[in-house]
């Protein structure tokens, strides 16, 4: 089974990993955000549906998801675009889109205002 961490992640924390997956350790798949605010900007509640959607469930058309998701297809279009401007899903080369992973898990910690 193939699982994406979504999560907060500094650009320390990222190269670190980065370091380590070229070293051949294994740092498992991972979509990181600068903050939790721009993680909640860009996951929104229409987009998380359109993720439920399309996890396990290879390559679709844009009009496929917008049918899963009960959507009309323009405003489906308008969250896919934003999804894949976000590198969270994915263009082949047909045009379809794809989440490729079969289970999604969220990591962030937080913590009292400053």
């Amino acid at each position: 089974m193939r699982t994406v961490t979504l999560g907060v992640s500094s650009v320390e924390d990222t190269k670190r990993r980065a370091a380590a997956a070229f070293r051949g350790e294994e740092v498992g798949e991972f979509i990181s955000f600068g903050n939790v605010e721009l993680l909640w900007r860009v996951l929104t509640v229409k987009r998380w549906d359109i993720l439920r959607a399309m996890t396990g469930q290879g390559s679709m058309a844009i009009r496929e998801v917008a049918r899963r998701v009960a959507r009309d297809v323009k405003a489906v279009h308008g969250d896919v675009q934003a999804l894949l401007s976000a590198g969270v899903l994915d263009r082949e080369e047909n045009g379809q889109v794809i989440f490729p992973y079969d289970a999604v898990h969220v990591d962030f910690t937080l913590t009292r205002a400053a």
